[in-house]
């Protein structure tokens, strides 16, 4: 059952932080907004700014059925930043309404953002000591020594990896289709069945895009640093058809100064020693195998047609056929599953020994069909989960080295990846701390270009689903003058 709740503004209209927070205590929660009212029915959040001579008055009040709880602040009207200190204000009130009412401590406090790490690295650049870093995150925004302590780890990890060329890119490409759909998933991918035959002309599109972006790429005098295939489950395409589309890419741009280069071979029930071979010969560096569970009750919960043990068997042929670079995703919080068999299959992955482990909280996503009957999945202590992988995996010899949040993630809690030295990937790096240009090409794609300069970041989308990719491309390939008009723009502005 989806809540409904209502949040009522007065005085002020910070609608998109105030539900930012009262998410951190009801995920998956509908909200109704109303503007200037003072009472409402059932549970209430009023969020109030009275603004008078020379003070305002803020106050935040939350009613959670028979229980209710206010607090509030003045501020002189004249103080420095005056819309930030207010909204910060009413926040943290409300926060603290909240977290009494219910007896939940969100383990990030009110930070609301994907990024925390980001904030840590710019603490880290204005000099600030770990200890300062420590205060101003558990004073300012409540976040526990847990979740601090992996911050900076996490930080300190990647802080040698964050100086990038202005002229250097990486390239996302998207092959948007899964042998089945993931009851977790809202990503815009589709099932092999249903979309067999939009993939020739999906293909075809894509290395059009391909080499049009390697021409933009020339054009600007950028220098191709590290590639990216993501989905949907790339490995889902048969093989000559990901040849073609990994050649497309050799054959475009100059692949001399690349440093990484990635393809998601993801779900065990598309990989074959045939698929494996091709992404070897067209020389990445790095795949994916991602159980997401080694629990066979658990896989066939959320929809995945493969084993544990097929899990297993693919890991074993890629390293049979020398790939010494692997990753594998795990989730937390998966319907059905519990402590004990996410713990165990911790431990199983990490005694296969691949060099990356990525460890995700299960988001509950409006698009996906999870979302609609999620009362049980949020019930899961996915806390329990997050803390033992954490643990488990900094004692084992990875690193924590990228971080991101998710609207909706049980628990308010995050994403990280983790890697033994040596093998961080870059391109996770750069696409999470918003350091590097990323050209991103196929249905779905979004590209992100940065300058780190001038702090300047912009996004191009591409249409969302294959079928709109293949009969709007002409009208797509228009976007990408966008690019262009960026590095005008930005060489302009660069100081």
């Amino acid at each position: 059952m989806i809540l409904n709740m209502t949040i009522i503004f007065s005085g002020n209209d910070y609608k998109y932080e105030i539900e930012a927070i009262v998410k951190l205590f009801f995920p998956a929660t509908s909200f109704d907004f109303l503007y200037d009212e003072v009472n409402g029915e059932g549970d209430i959040f009023i969020i109030r700014r009275k603004i008078g001579k020379k003070f305002s008055y803020l106050y935040a009040y939350a009613r959670l059925g028979n229980k209710f709880k206010q607090l509030a602040e003045k501020c002189e009207n004249s103080i420095r930043n005056y819309e930030n200190f207010c909204e910060q204000s009413l926040c943290k009130s409300l926060f603290l309404c909240l977290k009494e009412l219910t007896g939940i401590t969100p383990a990030w406090g009110t930070l609301t953002g994907i990024r925390p790490v980001k904030r840590v690295n710019l603490m880290i650049d204005e000099g600030k000591a770990k200890e300062e870093i420590f205060n101003q995150l558990n004073e300012k925004f409540f976040v526990t020594n847990e979740k601090m302590e992996l911050a900076y780890h996490t930080a300190i990890t990647q802080r040698p990896f964050l100086k990038t060329s202005s002229s250097s890119f990486s390239l996302y490409v998207s092959i948007p289709f899964c042998p089945t759909r993931c009851s977790y998933c809202s990503f815009v991918s589709h099932s092999i069945e249903s979309a067999k035959k939009l993939m020739p002309d999906y293909i075809k599109k894509l290395c059009e895009e391909i080499k049009i972006t390697a021409e933009i790429a020339q054009k600007l005098n950028l220098t191709l640093d590290t590639i990216y295939f993501g989905g949907g489950t790339p490995t889902s395409v048969e093989a000559g058809q990901l040849d073609e589309i990994m050649c497309a890419v050799s054959d475009s741009f100059n692949l001399s100064k690349l440093r990484e280069y990635t393809v998601e071979a993801g779900r065990a029930d598309t990989i074959t020693a045939e698929k494996l071979a091709v992404i070897k010969q067209n020389k990445a560096t790095r795949i994916s195998i991602n159980p997401q569970t080694m629990s066979n009750s658990v896989l066939k919960a959320i929809g995945r047609n493969h084993t544990a043990e097929q899990t297993i068997a693919a890991y074993e042929l890629a390293r049979s056929l020398g790939f010494d670079n692997i990753n594998m995703d795990l989730i937390a919080g998966l319907p059905t599953d519990n402590v004990t068999g996410f713990m165990q299959t911790v431990d199983e992955i990490i005694h296969l020994n691949p060099e990356n482990i990525t460890v995700h909280t299960l988001s509950l996503k409006r698009s996906s069909t999870l979302f609609q009957d999620c009362d049980e999945v949020k019930k899961n202590p996915v806390g329990e989960m997050i803390s033992y992988a954490g643990k488990r995996l900094v004692e084992s010899g990875y690193n924590p080295y990228y971080l991101y949040r998710q609207k909706n993630t049980l628990g308010n809690l995050e994403n990280v990846g983790y890697a033994k030295s040596g093998f961080e990937s870059l391109y996770n790096i750069y696409i999470m701390e918003e350091m590097q240009t990323i050209l991103a090409v196929g249905a779905a794609a979004s590209t992100k270009l940065v300058n780190t300069d001038i702090s300047d970041i912009r996004r191009i989308y591409n249409y969302k689903f294959p079928y709109e990719y293949i009969d709007r491309f002409d009208q797509l390939m228009q976007k990408k003058t966008e690019i262009f008009d960026f590095y005008k723009y930005s060489e302009a502005n660069n100081i």
